[in-house]
């Protein structure tokens, strides 16, 4: 269709074409170029039309092939889907014949299972009446047996659960005290280890226990001037000191006597000083006690930077520094606090290493757990909580205040190291040659032990043993037994913990004992 579009243009043209020549050249011109023209638009004519005819019969050959492979194709695909439907129609009647022959299997294996159920109903059934049976023969074997043992079932359970506990009770004391036994030679071993290293490298010797200083004087003639006129010197110094002078028969010396550490030891130093340099008057000894006062606070000052040199312990305020100073002139039971308490730290700190706690934390505390003693004959209130306030008031940290107000069981313990600090200071204070005690708080110490020990159900006798460091309580044996005994040990320890103040630990023993005496005749 587009080559005969052409060819039809091409003839317009060329018509076109003559028409403008002979419009333009003379009439003969204008007739030979027409005719000129007419024979070359007749020869492109014939041409055009030839050229149509060949793209014509061209397009149709292309036609008929395209329409010929079409159908080719068409068929190659029916062919194709005929084929794919044949395989599908032969594997679905595969799949049916499957299907049918499970279908069949099934049925097989619902009639079996439809005769295994009307078994087991028979077998239930019977079992059933074999039930019924044996409950009716136990009801009345149980009617006999009660009649035998003349006693219900539900009696004849509450005897067995009384057997039972009754066993259950003596297994768990025995148990107990197995637990007991075991856990104490593992703890005790390695306890025993750490205060043994403890008291050996830490040990102090002991010092005596007074309220009184003795100064020796070079002759009895100094008794007189230190008494001078009228007593006048002995007046003064006692005025300016705080102390009391005694001035008796006993050879060469006098006798200093405070309740106040410091005021006594500045007494001592300007009383010996006095007698060395001989000049004694009133204005002499002002000027003596000024300067050994002075004296004396630098060497508080000196004592508690040496102790928490020797600790490690750092940033302490400079008060909490004289105050640990002073306890240097106090003893506690006949031993010096200062040394108590730098050898508190030392061992709080091994047993803090010892058991992965905060070192420094169990330093501080076992440096400053009796700071109060320095203070506590001024302010109302037990050292252990005096000391706390004292150390929290000059920034001390929350862990260490609770140390120091929990190592005598006033406050409760929040952290690991108030314990230790607590254990380090008994085994300070209750190693051999540590301390002493007067003759009445022993009297005192062991006759509260009976006391408590006796204040408890079911004990007979008490007896306090090795300087109070044991009791033993002999109890009733028709009202205690071994759990009670047990129990009884426990709550006697804890009444002590709570009511008693003691270094060291006592050691509490409950014995109980059955005796039965028959006489052959």
């Amino acid at each position: 269709m587009e080559t005969i579009l052409l060819a039809i243009a091409i003839l317009v043209i060329a018509l076109v074409g003559i028409g403008a020549g002979y419009v333009l050249g003379s009439r003969r011109s204008v007739q030979l170029l027409l005719q000129q023209q007419q024979e070359e638009g007749q020869s492109a004519l014939i041409k055009a039309s030839e050229d149509a005819k060949e793209i014509l019969n061209s397009a149709e050959t292309e036609k008929l092939q395209i329409i010929a492979d079409a159908e080719a194709n068409a068929r190659r695909r029916i062919t194709d889907a005929d084929a794919k439907l044949a395989r599908r129609r032969r594997d679905l009647d595969d799949e049916d014949e499957r299907i049918q022959r499970r279908r069949g299997e099934l049925d097989q294996r619902m009639e079996r299972l439809e005769q295994r159920d009307q078994q087991l109903n028979k077998r239930q059934s019977r079992l059933d009446r074999k039930e019924n049976e044996l409950r009716k023969s136990e009801a009345t074997m149980i009617e006999k047996l009660e009649m035998i043992a003349q006693m219900t079932v539900d009696e004849a359970r509450q005897q067995l659960l009384d057997s039972i506990e009754l066993d259950a009770r003596n297994d768990m004391a025995r148990i107990i005290r197995q637990v007991e036994a075991e856990a104490r030679e593992t703890a005790d071993q390695r306890a025993r280890s750490l205060i043994a290293i403890a008291i050996q490298r830490l040990a102090s010797e002991q010092v005596s226990e007074i309220s009184v200083s003795v100064v020796h004087l070079p002759s009895d003639d100094m008794k007189g001037r230190i008494i001078g006129r009228n007593g006048r010197n002995i007046r003064s110094f006692e005025l300016a000191t705080g102390v009391d002078v005694v001035v008796d028969d006993s050879p060469e010396s006098v006798t200093i006597s405070s309740f106040d550490p410091i005021r006594r030891e500045v007494a001592k130093r300007t009383m010996a000083k006095l007698v060395q340099d001989g000049r004694i008057h009133p204005a002499r000894i002002e000027k003596l006690v000024e300067d050994t006062r002075a004296e004396v606070e630098k060497i508080v000052r000196e004592e508690g930077e040496r102790a928490a040199y020797e600790t490690g312990i750092h940033g302490l305020h400079a008060e909490v520094l004289n105050l640990l100073g002073t306890l240097k002139f106090r003893t506690s039971y006949g031993q010096n606090q200062h040394a108590h308490a730098i050898e508190t730290a030392h061992i709080a700190g091994m047993i803090a290493m010892e058991l992965g706690a905060d070192v420094n934390i169990a330093k501080a505390g076992g440096l400053l757990h009796d700071l109060g003693k320095a203070i506590d004959h001024n302010i109302e209130g037990t050292h252990a909580i005096i000391g706390a306030e004292f150390v929290k008031r000059y920034g001390g940290k929350d862990a260490v205040v609770n140390c120091i107000a929990a190592h005598h069981h006033e406050v409760e313990k929040e952290c690991v190291e108030a314990y230790i600090v607590e254990a380090a200071d008994a085994i300070s204070g209750a190693r051999p040659g540590a301390r002493r005690e007067s003759l009445e708080s022993y009297i005192r110490r062991v006759k509260q032990l009976e006391e408590i020990a006796n204040g408890f159900d079911g004990v007979d006798k008490s007896y306090a043993l090795q300087a109070g460091r044991e009791v033993r309580i002999i109890v009733r044996p028709e009202v205690v037994d071994d759990y009670a005994s047990i129990q009884l040990a426990r709550d006697v320890a804890k009444q002590i913990e709570s009511d008693m103040q003691y270094p060291g630990q006592i050691k509490v023993h409950v014995i109980r004992e059955t005796r039965r005496v028959e006489y052959a005749k």
